[in-house]
């Protein structure tokens, strides 16, 4: 296993715990809550990584290591898994869980030299599989902190003169109150 698969193998697996531990953990109305309007809720995140891990990250790298030349673009506006008020958050997780057990053991198949494998992306031109590998990981994560981010805001509004320690995260910013 090449260092870099080890590296993101081991943040992609803890990254399936994180959002078990959110859907499971979490009071429902928090994870449906959007931060601000138009922003992703907690659980539109997860349902968001459901897809991804189902549609995008394993397929693109079988693509590359069967020497696919094409990529296809992946539009999260219109390929979306629907997130009401009904969707059961520990479901949602589970199936997360159990995909990426599956994308996992698909990236622990990837060399050292396959990491310089590249493919046409529909929309972003010539790209490693390196790249890829580096674009999951970091689109992973983003999306937990976007989660988080988004449950934070039932309780940064009353943290008082703590508010401003909080204005990196906090979607009505305007409203803290600056730090001494």
């Amino acid at each position: 296993m090449t260092e870099l698969v080890s590296r993101a193998t081991s943040i992609l697996r803890i990254n399936g715990e994180r959002w078990r531990a959110l859907a499971t953990g979490i009071d429902p109305e928090l994870l449906l809550r959007p931060p601000a309007p138009r922003e992703w809720s907690a659980l539109q995140c997860l349902g968001h990584a459901v897809d991804t891990e189902a549609a995008v990250f394993a397929a693109r790298v079988r693509a590359l290591m069967a020497g696919d030349a094409v990529l296809a673009a992946y539009d999260p506006d219109r390929e979306s898994t629907p997130i009401t008020a009904r969707t059961d958050p520990a479901a949602l997780a589970e199936r997360h869980a159990a995909l990426r057990a599956g994308t996992l053991a698909v990236l622990a198949t990837v060399g050292e030299r396959d990491l310089d494998r590249a493919g046409r992306h529909a929309e972003l031109g010539m790209v490693t599989l390196r790249q890829l590998v580096n674009e999951w990981v970091a689109h992973d994560l983003m999306h937990l902190v976007q989660a988080e981010r988004a449950v934070m805001q039932a309780f940064i509004p009353e943290t008082g003169p703590w508010r401003s320690a909080f204005a990196d995260h906090d979607v009505d910013a305007s409203a803290a109150e600056p730090r001494a």
